[in-house]
């Protein structure tokens, strides 16, 4: 009989035994599957921001890296060591997977390094307001160069980036404006890039603003008012010429003896600069006389001597 009750309980421990290991083996088993079942699945990133500014460019390394070769094998065959794909690189990781608001100098200081090249003096043409205007006359006339002439310059005119935390880590979507945060990547990007280019100014700078603004040809708030202003250096400069320009047939708002003007004239003599001003330079108002020949501005361009 002892025996009989021994061997019973022998059995209820190895029925118990077994379950438990079927237990351990289930749970085992369901935890495989739900690691193969989820296994290559990307983490659900949070949804990317909305700003207010068009997103990155599309295709954008194949834009700056088709610029980049451009300018250094066609444009300017001198700067044929700069290496394009270390300056992409270095443009790329100066945004991609970062907060798009919290942008620093120190982001772009490797790309500045490999992308910047000699200015030669007396050819710098800086500008506020006049874009389409000034960049016409750069065409026309090899003798000056704006910002948007160098290499830095040339390979992000009119091409937005920006970069987001969560994959794919680039926003193609929108990107913020300056409105929503100073330090978002073409802020950034652009104050640092005209910094070096009044840096490296020397000789006779020339300035082309546009007369025809209600508010004023020369604003403090614009980048040439206040960084490349700043930023010229008075034993390099000798001297600073502006060309005061006013749209054909459209309002004279500002001549070179308004009040933002003298304003200018006063910043730059503390900084010992001399300045001159002309309005209307000629051979650029002659450019805006090809758009419109025929009106009584452009009417000295017809007559021949």
């Amino acid at each position: 009989m002892p025996f009989q009750q021994g061997s019973a309980r022998s059995r209820q421990r190895t029925v118990l035994l077994v379950g438990i290991l079927v237990l351990l083996v289930a749970l085992v088993l369901a935890v495989v599957l739900a690691s193969v079942l989820t296994h290559g699945k990307p983490e659900e990133s949070p949804k990317m921001l909305k700003w207010k500014d068009s997103g990155t460019t599309r295709n954008l390394q194949e834009v700056i890296l088709g610029r980049c070769y451009n300018y250094i094998m066609a444009r300017y065959p001198e700067l044929g060591d700069k290496d394009c794909l270390k300056i992409w690189e270095s443009l790329k990781h100066a945004f991609i997977y970062k907060n798009p608001c919290n942008i620093t100098s120190e982001d772009y200081q490797p790309l500045m390094e490999l992308a910047s090249h000699p200015i030669p003096c007396n050819k710098s043409l800086f500008w506020s307001k006049t874009y389409d205007l000034v960049h016409r006359y750069t065409k026309s006339n090899q003798n000056f160069l704006t910002l948007e002439d160098t290499l830095l310059g040339y390979m992000a005119d009119r091409v937005s980036w920006c970069g987001d935390p969560s994959a794919p880590g680039i926003n193609y979507e929108s990107c913020p404006k300056r409105s929503e945060c100073e330090s978002n990547p073409g802020s950034v990007f652009w104050k640092m890039a005209s910094k070096m280019f009044a840096e490296a100014a020397c000789g006779v700078v020339q300035v082309m603003l546009n007369g025809s603004l209600d508010a004023g040809a020369f604003r403090s708030s614009s980048i040439f008012g206040s960084i490349e202003i700043f930023n010229l250096n008075p034993d390099k400069v000798s001297a600073v010429h502006i060309w005061l320009m006013h749209d054909i047939g459209g309002p004279q708002s500002e001549s070179c003896s308004g009040h933002s003007i003298k304003r200018l004239k006063s910043i730059l003599e503390e900084r010992n600069f001399t300045m001159t001003c002309e309005d209307n330079y000629r051979p650029v108002q002659l450019l805006q006389c090809v758009q419109n020949p025929d009106h009584m501005d452009c009417m000295p361009c017809s007559h021949t001597t």
